[in-house]
């Protein structure tokens, strides 16, 4: 059975109550657990950004956002391990580009229709 690749983006948010060292080694944690796992992984650090609204009394976070390619099942087992992990406030994965990928298809097959009839 062939395997399936989608793309995904997870962005999660580190407590701003942790310590400077402390923020950096999970991150880490995350970026090495997805480059494991993962492929095409571009990582961008947003910062430490003040929420909208305090979570769990916290009103600042680390806000970081990966880009990465891998099979379906990746993204819910680091979702688990998420849910899992102190200090790590939301956490949100979607998958990128699929419709986008689909609307492409139909309209490489509508330009070939088109140019088939003329």
């Amino acid at each position: 059975m062939e395997k399936k690749i989608c793309s995904y983006e997870t962005l999660f948010a580190v407590s701003g109550n942790l310590g400077e060292e402390d923020s950096k080694a999970l991150i880490e944690k995350f970026v090495t657990l997805i480059n494991d796992n993962a492929s095409d992984v571009e990582v961008n650090e947003w910062g430490k950004r003040r929420f909208a609204y305090p979570i769990n009394y916290v009103t600042e976070g680390y806000y970081v956002l990966v880009s990465y390619k891998s099979e379906p099942s990746f993204p819910l087992e680091l979702d688990r391990v998420f849910g899992i992990t102190e200090g790590v406030l939301r956490y949100m994965t979607t998958t990128k580009c699929e419709k986008a990928a689909k609307s492409e298809a139909v309209a490489e097959e509508t330009v070939e229709a088109n140019e088939a009839e003329a």
